[in-house]
């Protein structure tokens, strides 16, 4: 059933990221990062809508650099804000009617398997709410300004939230309709979260990175080596992406 709208937050400034191109632009192995984000969801047969938002001041140059593969792909180009909620919920007065589910991923979050995806789509189906994660291996350590350590944090039961994270329609837009104005969520559950709706956790392996800082390009690129991506039967071409360059 092709019912599904993936978001694709890229508008957001990358601080840590650094360098003369925001993240999301930067070349991961030939093909900016994103390129490789939306790659993961044009073909599905269960997707039906595919929305990327980009920053205002990159909106045009996005918009005249991929006119022709935006268009051959069907993707909607929409400008976000200042801050990653901002731009979801400006993604989503954008759906179509068509859609029941929503599934929110990082535009630099290129290293996904099908598996994963399958998965995650399948729990939201059932629950309304699903998203990725990764359970915590390490020792946490919660840490004071001064750099001092304040405690040892118990791991168990704690988790690194991953995208995608999908949503029922109604579930998604009614919490950003219930957010507040002064409110600073930092991904798309915790939104769910405080609406008073569960999110059932999928786990996932530490290889869906989110690329942070220069230094996980080339962890990136590595671990794209190490994921095999199954062809799907409903595939269509995907050459056009591979003409374009940031």
């Amino acid at each position: 059933m092709s019912d599904i709208a993936v978001i694709l937050p890229a508008a957001g400034a990358g601080q840590r990221f650094g360098g003369a191109v925001k993240k999301p632009f930067a070349q991961l192995d030939g093909r900016p990062i994103f390129i490789r984000a939306i790659e993961l969801f044009i073909n599905r047969g269960d997707v039906c809508q595919t929305i990327l938002t980009v920053a205002p001041d990159d909106y045009d140059v996005v918009r005249e650099k991929y006119a022709a593969n935006l268009m051959f792909m069907g993707i909607k180009l929409v400008k976000g804000g200042n801050e990653r909620w901002q731009s979801v919920r400006a993604a989503l007065e954008a759906l179509d009617d068509a859609v029941k589910f929503v599934a929110i991923h990082d535009a630099v979050r290129p290293c996904l398997h099908d598996d994963w995806i399958d998965h995650v789509f399948s729990e939201a189906r059932k629950t309304g709410a699903a998203i990725l994660a990764a359970p915590l291996v390490g020792t946490i350590k919660r840490v004071a300004q001064s750099r001092m350590i304040d405690a040892t944090v118990p791991r168990s039961g704690l988790y690194e939230a991953q995208t995608p994270q999908v949503f029922a329609r109604k579930v998604i837009v009614d919490a950003y309709a219930k957010l507040p104005a002064n409110a600073a969520p930092t991904d798309d559950a915790e939104v769910v979260e405080k609406s008073g709706h569960a999110v059932a956790v999928v786990p996932c392996d530490r290889r869906n990175i989110k690329i942070t800082e220069p230094g996980d390009l080339a962890l990136a690129g590595a671990i794209l080596k190490t994921i095999d991506r199954k062809p799907k039967s409903d595939a269509g071409p995907m050459g056009a992406f591979g003409e374009a360059q940031w």
